[in-house]
């Protein structure tokens, strides 16, 4: 769990907020990294996934920056540059630019988005390791009821 051992009464009065930032912070940057490992970004993924009407698209139909900016608005985090991440995958045949700057998701894309698809299960594998599902849906349910509690939206 972390460097020192907590009982349940000094966990119990730990802030939510501040456990949730360091586990937002350490769960991203450790799938970030095995992405990165296998040579490409989340960002990239994501570009994939909001462009393929296999996928997050409704239509597969394309996306300026600013389109794309908004469809992971609530998952996109600051230092991501999402016209350089396409940029990368224009180069790599992934997607295409047209006239009115928008991307489009190609045949050879889609096969890319569906192939990095299958490297989920792995990272989530390892994320859980030593986690059985009861306690992972009571975390989240209790996640979920904070939520509630401050007055947001639970997905």
């Amino acid at each position: 769990m972390t460097d020192r051992e907590w009982t349940d009464a000094e966990l119990a009065r730990q802030p939510a907020a501040y456990w949730t930032g360091l586990a937002y912070e350490a769960l991203i940057a450790f799938t970030r990294a095995r992405q990165a490992e296998k040579g490409y970004t989340q960002p990239q993924f994501w570009l994939l996934r909001n462009l393929s009407a296999h996928d997050l698209s409704p239509d597969g139909a394309g996306l300026t920056v600013a389109g794309l900016r908004e469809a992971m608005r609530a998952y996109l985090r600051p230092e991501d540059d999402l016209a350089a991440e396409a940029a990368v995958l224009v180069e790599r045949g992934w997607l295409r630019l047209d006239g009115a700057g928008r991307y489009w998701l190609t045949e050879e894309g889609e096969r890319a988005r569906v192939g990095l698809a299958g490297n989920g299960p792995a990272i989530r594998a390892a994320l859980h390791e030593g986690i059985d599902d009861a306690d992972y849906v009571a975390a989240l349910k209790v996640l979920g009821r904070l939520i509630t509690n401050a007055g947001g939206t639970a997905p």
